[in-house]
């Protein structure tokens, strides 16, 4: 009869109906991995939607955009340098995911030490482009003049798409900084350990690569274009 067929006969419907009706986990992806999955995807809508409207912005305006190279040079030595505080900038976030990668793998080896270490490095790198930001945002606000409804040096949509942007970025990287070295101190003190997991370590490594994925986007989009 139908009913006392083995489960290997069943077809695949039917088995993951079974599955679910036991109470067995369907899927092998960890929950709390998936909900990251899910929020970064819908992350990646919004600043999508971001840079596709400073795209549109940027080629029908009337007005001049001002040049990045000019707008964000720093002067050394009497020398204005084009971009270099943002290649500094840019160089320090793609560090800060090595040191990332770094703390993943020795979170799997059960490492709590160097696990620790290396995820406040990594918030450390991502305090530093913040007080960087901070740096440049100040610098336009104050000596250029600029604001988000209006802009000296061209273009009123420059001030108010560069703000949006890079503000809204910011604010991730404030946020996963706050997360690192919430995660490192309970690595530090051994609660990943007494669950038998170190899981939210590779999760906070997926959010910390795609603000890093991120800011590439914006450093071709807003800097170099």
């Amino acid at each position: 009869m139908a009913h006392d067929a083995p489960a290997a006969a069943l077809g695949p419907l039917q088995q993951v109906a079974g599955d679910f009706a036991a109470d067995k986990q369907a899927f092998t992806v960890p929950w709390g991995k998936a909900m990251m999955w899910i929020f970064l995807l819908s992350d990646t809508f919004i600043f999508s939607c971001f840079l596709t409207s400073y795209m549109n912005v940027r080629i029908s305006t009337m007005s001049a955009w001002p040049n990045p190279s000019e707008v964000f040079a720093l002067s050394i030595g009497g020398q204005p340098i084009p971009l270099i505080l943002i290649a500094i900038m840019t160089f320090i976030l793609i560090s800060s995911s090595g040191t990332m990668a770094m703390a993943v793998n020795f979170g799997y080896r059960r490492n709590r030490g160097r696990t620790a270490a290396l995820m406040l490095i990594t918030a450390g790198f991502g305090a530093t482009f913040v007080g960087m930001q901070a740096f440049e945002w100040t610098k336009l606000i104050v000596e250029e003049g600029v604001r988000p409804w209006s802009n000296p040096m061209g273009a009123a949509q420059f001030g108010s798409s560069f703000f949006m942007i890079t503000g809204f970025h910011g604010l991730h990287v404030s946020a996963g900084v706050i997360y690192l070295t919430v995660v490192a101190m309970k690595v530090w003190r051994g609660d990943y350990e007494r669950r038998g997991n170190y899981e939210i370590v590779e999760i906070a490594g997926l959010y910390w690569h795609f603000v890093d994925l991120v800011w590439v986007f914006i450093f071709a989009f807003f800097y170099l274009w």
